[in-house]
């Protein structure tokens, strides 16, 4: 068997078919809806007691701040009411010392003082307003909604949320350690530093970054759809989209604050990642199985180790190996040069990231995948830069090549069942389709209101707007290509459907997100107390 033949045999087994495709979505439905009925369920189905999704039409100054790692990053954002806005931003490290601080207190108020200096840098005038109020008025009087500055606080960790600016940590990741702060409201931590800081600043909306991808392209998408889906498909992988109310049956028995039920409607963050952790409709290789036996979480988020960034270089890493441990195939290994189109025996060094686990980044793959020239130049110098395999042969490119396609075409097409599951069980299909005096939705290579060109008209209102985040859909070629090809196979979409299916780079969730977030916080907030003024 030629090594090319080999190689073809090792990439079908990451063919993900149309019938696999369309028993995906009627799982991923199904476990949908037990994470709406009940808490616990393997896909969570978490409420975020956001309750609408703006259209571009808002206007307003909000703050956002987000803690999701080693950085500590403020934001301004002022909303033009046409779909744009503008962004001020500082960012500073978070100190390793408190990381690992004894209290909470010794973070928050760190972060607390970033927010003053961030005020008296960028808006001084509003700073300064609040100093000279704070001079005059009793220590027990308050700012008026208005002087407020609204705050979005995006808080990348694991969280136990029960109101739109509440939430109880669970646990600390990323190499943060306080225990004072488990178990503890971490808006209520950060309100008590702001508020001893006397800065008019209001923690309004405790944010997820899936959710603030969904908001920010709500706010910026063309038309007046509102979006129904915001995903994330980089390092890791998560969906957040527009459920009934009526649907979220567990609301009942969780204790939960109060919140705006006037629209009918509530965002839920899937935390998709864990769909079909017990493997019922998942495809599972022999490299899935092991990447997953020794990884740090056995067991757990099976979805997202099939097509996220922090798992797809490693898949490819381990199939590049089970290849070249086959006696019998040539593939990275000459018997002499004149085997070799290049004149020279390949090489691996002994050194090389291809003998070591997560070695491969998933950026390979993109470059990888790109390469059409004549010769696979681009994959050789790719393959010696990256992995020390100097002197590749065509062969061995192009094999490496088919892996790399493989894997790539097979996430996208698992993508499609999460995005194809919720298109579905929202209902959003079910309106008439086509109009012939519009005018249809184009596109260029990457996700930006990308439609095939032979794409038929498509009414405004009958759209499905769908944001999304994260380098492997920005940067992987073809990927939502794929991704449609997948969505035209499952019966209730179909060609037509698809076409209805806007899909849209949606940027800085954690950023513009969040500010909307807290702008919806605020309004629901105006609502609220309407309603309790007039009971």
């Amino acid at each position: 068997m030629s090594l090319m033949d080999e190689a073809r045999q090792v990439a079908a087994e990451f063919d993900y078919s149309a019938e696999a495709v369309n028993k995906g979505v009627k799982e991923f439905m199904k476990e949908m809806d037990e994470g709406l009925q009940k808490v616990g369920a393997t896909m969570s189905q978490i409420p975020t007691y956001v309750t609408a999704v703006p259209n571009g039409t808002e206007k307003g100054l909000y703050m956002a701040v987000d803690l999701g790692g080693t950085n500590f990053r403020v934001c301004s954002i002022h909303l033009n009411g046409d779909t744009t806005f503008s962004l001020t931003q500082s960012k500073v490290a978070i100190p390793r010392e408190l990381m690992v601080a004894k209290t909470a207190q010794e973070l928050f108020s760190f972060l607390a003082r970033q927010i003053q200096i961030f005020l008296k840098t960028h808006h001084e005038e509003h700073y300064e307003a609040g100093v000279r109020r704070r001079k005059t008025m009793s220590a027990t009087e308050g700012y008026k909604d208005e002087e407020n500055f609204y705050l979005g606080f995006t808080f990348s960790f694991p969280v136990d949320q029960v109101g739109i600016n509440s939430g109880k940590l669970i646990r600390w990741t990323k190499g943060f350690d306080i225990q004072d702060a488990v178990g503890k409201d971490v808006c209520a931590l950060l309100q008590e530093e702001i508020d001893k800081l006397h800065l008019p600043v209001k923690v309004a909306a405790l944010v997820n970054d899936t959710v603030g991808t969904l908001m920010a392209r709500s706010y910026t998408s063309p038309g007046k759809t509102g979006t129904l889906l915001g995903a994330i498909f980089g390092t890791g992988t998560n969906g957040a989209y527009v459920e009934r109310l009526d649907k979220v049956k567990k609301m009942a028995s969780m204790n939960g604050s109060d919140y705006d039920k006037s629209t009918g409607e509530m965002i839920i963050n899937t935390e998709w990642g864990s769909f079909d952790n017990h493997l019922s409709v998942l495809p599972n290789t022999s490299y899935d199985e092991d990447l997953d036996q020794e990884s740090v979480n056995p067991g757990i988020q099976m979805f997202e180790k099939r097509i996220s960034g922090m798992f797809l270089g490693e898949i490819l890493r381990r199939a590049m190996l089970s290849m070249m441990n086959r006696s019998h195939v040539a593939f990275l290994k000459d018997e002499h040069s004149g085997v070799n189109d290049v004149h020279s025996t390949t090489t691996i060094d002994d050194n090389s990231a291809l003998y070591k686990q997560w070695g491969l980044d998933t950026s390979f793959l993109s470059i990888v995948s790109e390469d059409h020239s004549s010769d696979l130049r681009i994959v050789r110098q790719t393959l010696d830069r990256d992995l020390s395999i100097s002197a590749a042969s065509f062969e061995d490119a192009e094999a490496v090549k088919l892996l790399a396609m493989a894997i790539g075409r097979r996430a996208a097409r698992l993508s499609a069942v999460a995005l194809g599951a919720i298109v579905i069980s929202t209902g959003r299909l079910n309106k008439d389709t086509i109009d012939t005096s519009t005018t249809a939705i184009t596109t260029g290579g990457k996700p930006s209101e990308m439609k095939a060109e032979t794409s038929k008209a498509v009414k405004e209102e009958d759209v499905i707007d769908i944001g999304v985040d994260g380098s492997v859909v920005e940067y992987y070629p073809g990927f939502e290509e794929y991704l449609r090809e997948a969505l035209r196979e499952i019966p209730e979409i179909g060609p037509e459907g698809e076409n209805r299916i806007r899909i849209g780079i949606a940027k800085d969730g954690s950023g513009v997100g969040a500010a909307l977030i807290a702008l919806v916080a605020r309004s629901a907030e105006k609502i609220q107390a309407r309603a309790h003024s007039i009971g």
